[in-house]
């Protein structure tokens, strides 16, 4: 990537340093040639050139970028499961990425931790934005997912006769689990996505207490992942699933939604980081309606959004570890609401504001 040129100072605001110490009042940060060289109280920032740019931060807060910690680059706008696999040819699907990761960063996001993309689309935005074709944030590369057949994002019907190819991997067993796993060493990407559970998108055959992939895949999943140096993560809403992921290894879990004593146990002993991306649960109670969400959906939504928030305070009275990602690019939770995630947990789940 690029760096800036010249020097930059910014003064007139309350410095958030992201190391966890207080803030800063009436600080300063000094940029030289795209590197902080300074970043502290005003009084003791050193001196820049005559021509060095000056931003008034106007009294707000100067921070680091920000980290999405679940952002899928190929959805958008998505309003039905389908929308996903089948609505749009790979070439669009890359040129809405790009415009995705664009908007992330204009919105304050540096980094972003891919949590399934279409096509492994992820891994070329990754090429582009450190090639400087592209803006876009740092980006960690998961590509295509890996569900069981039958699981939940194995929707098309055998008569339609196609396949789930671009979105993701079908597994039929251990064989097919590490074969998946191969495919994407080769693809360089760095997280493996599974789907472990169901979720309230599909309450008929794939709900949220339904599991979607057997523990011997999802272990086999992991040693073969793990062999090559990648990280695995899990869509992980059901109790049993939770369990399963992290008796296998899972490397962080997504949602966590339904947690007993035992998955918290488990989870905290390991250290692993839940990533409960709350907010897309709340867009969807709120606005599912407006887009023609089932009734039955819109309970599901909140019984996890219930589960989900209590599990998130659990690990936080715990002292366990928290991920802010949201799962954007669907209709009623649109990419550029990423920060609305980081809100929720202060205003609901227990966050102290700074």
């Amino acid at each position: 990537m690029k760096t800036a040129t010249g020097a930059t100072l910014i003064t007139n605001g309350q410095l958030v340093d992201g190391t966890g110490k207080a803030p800063v009042p009436n600080a300063a940060v000094v940029i030289e040639n795209g590197r902080i060289v300074y970043a502290g109280p005003t009084a003791g920032a050193p001196p820049v050139a005559p021509g060095a740019q000056k931003i008034d931060a106007r009294g707000g807060t100067i921070m680091p970028g920000l980290v999405e910690a679940h952002f899928h680059a190929t959805y958008f706008n998505v309003q039905k499961l389908e929308d996903l696999d089948i609505k749009y040819p790979v070439e669009y699907v890359t040129l809405l990425a790009s415009v995705n990761c664009k908007l992330a960063l204009e919105c304050g996001y540096t980094a972003a931790r891919s949590g399934g993309c279409l096509f492994n689309v992820d891994v070329w935005l990754k090429t582009g934005i450190e090639n400087d074709l592209i803006p876009g944030p740092r980006l960690a590369t998961s590509g295509r997912e890996i569900c069981s057949a039958g699981g939940l994002m194995d929707w098309n019907p055998e008569f339609r006769k196609i396949g789930m190819e671009g979105l993701v991997f079908i597994i039929n067993g251990q064989e097919d689990a590490r074969k998946a796993v191969r495919a994407l060493v080769k693809d360089g990407i760095e997280w493996v996505k599974t789907y472990p559970t169901g979720d309230a998108a599909s309450p008929d055959i794939n709900d949220h207490h339904t599991l979607c992939m057997t523990f011997e895949e999802m272990h086999a999943v992991v040693a073969t992942a793990h062999n090559h140096k990648l990280k695995v993560t899990g869509h992980c809403r059901a109790t049993q699933g939770i369990k399963n992921a992290l008796r296998a290894g899972y490397d962080t879990i997504e949602h966590g939604t339904f947690m007993d004593d035992e998955a918290m146990d488990l989870l905290l002993e390991r250290d692993v980081p839940c990533i409960p991306a709350l907010y897309f649960e709340k867009a969807s109670i709120v606005r599912g309606e407006e887009f023609g969400l089932p009734q039955r959906v819109i309970d599901g939504h909140q019984e996890t959004l219930d589960g989900v928030g209590e599990s998130a305070r659990r690990i936080l009275r715990a002292g366990g570890r928290l991920g802010m990602g949201g799962d954007y690019g669907f209709g009623w939770n649109p990419h550029g609401d990423y920060a609305r995630e980081l809100t929720f947990f202060v205003k609901d789940v227990g966050l102290t504001p700074l």
